[in-house]
């Protein structure tokens, strides 16, 4: 993914590679990105926000590992705050540390950490061992992934939110699995946020799992917006719309984001990058005009007909 999409920015965005390469502290003069309320406090975070899963999964590689502190520190200057992690991304969480060590803990940080594993009891001591991995004195959210052992998991992070320990509670699923069994974990728990993969080819969340997150107030984040980079590979070699200029797109990375923060149910997106210049890119999508419901259609009726 990485080659094709930068061969890709090279040749399509010619005429802003000047902008793209500008120094950070300028791309920190940009207006700051859009926010959505979380519903069960009305705290406001930036719609697009930093996912790690394989791209910070760097081991103990100090080159490697300050590429991720510099994908950290344009995300931060790009006004970003959530990044997401869980146990099962490898070597991702002491990654985080590192970077957050390194850029001097930014108050923005907005922490989203999971729980995974099949013992309720070795919850808190994961949970904990995530805390030291990030540095951090506490978590703002903490989701069970992925479902696994959700019941009892569940009971031990609304402890922890009781007693102070940590913000927000949710869950998380991804590839579309198990749709049935989040719903009726929205319905009838009362937590803060779900998390769950939607993009512009991948929309069955549409049908109830957006409308039902508002209606029980639900915050939304939103994982594998590019389908784990499938859907920038597969766009890659057509032009991007022209009138992707009236929302303020200058590529598809935005252009896909835009499709999804736009929906009035999703809080943030979670791409994952390993390069400065994506990260400015999908921080991008957090800026301008977006898209109504007809040009929602009219992207996914684009995507639909290049695909």
């Amino acid at each position: 993914m990485r080659t094709t999409r930068r061969t890709f920015v090279q040749a399509a965005l010619a005429a802003t590679a000047a902008a793209t390469l500008l120094p950070i502290s300028l791309h920190a003069q940009q207006k700051p990105p859009a926010r959505r309320r979380i519903p069960s406090t009305g705290e406001e975070i930036p719609i697009v926000g930093l996912g790690s899963w394989i791209t910070f999964n760097v081991g103990d590689d100090p080159v490697l590992r300050d590429e991720c502190t510099d994908v950290m520190a344009a995300f931060f200057e790009a006004g970003g705050r959530m990044i997401d992690s869980s146990p099962m991304y490898g070597s991702s969480q002491p990654v985080i540390g590192y970077g957050l060590q390194k850029r001097g803990r930014p108050s923005a940080l907005f922490s989203a950490e999971d729980v995974f594993t099949s013992s309720a009891a070795a919850g808190p001591p994961q949970i904990e061992q995530s805390r030291r991995f990030w540095g951090v004195p506490k978590f703002d959210l903490v989701q069970v992934h992925n479902l696994l052992t959700w019941k009892p998991h569940l009971q031990t992070l609304f402890q922890m939110k009781a007693a102070g320990a940590v913000r927000y509670v949710g869950i998380t699923t991804s590839e579309g699995r198990r749709h049935d069994l989040l719903e009726q974990i929205m319905r009838n728990e009362p937590i803060d946020f779900v998390q769950f993969s939607y993009n512009v080819v991948d929309r069955e969340a549409e049908a109830r799992l957006l409308p039902l997150a508002t209606e029980r107030g639900i915050a939304v984040i939103v994982n594998r917006p590019f389908q784990q980079g499938a859907l920038i590979d597969a766009l890659s070699g057509h032009p991007l719309p022209a009138w992707a200029s009236e929302i303020g797109c200058v590529n598809w990375a935005q252009l896909l984001l835009k499709f999804i923060v736009s929906h009035p149910a999703v809080t943030c997106a979670i791409p994952a990058t390993t390069r400065v210049a994506h990260v400015r890119e999908n921080m991008g999508a957090a800026r301008g005009a977006m898209p109504d419901e007809p040009m929602r259609r009219r992207i996914a009726a684009h995507v639909e007909r290049l695909l």
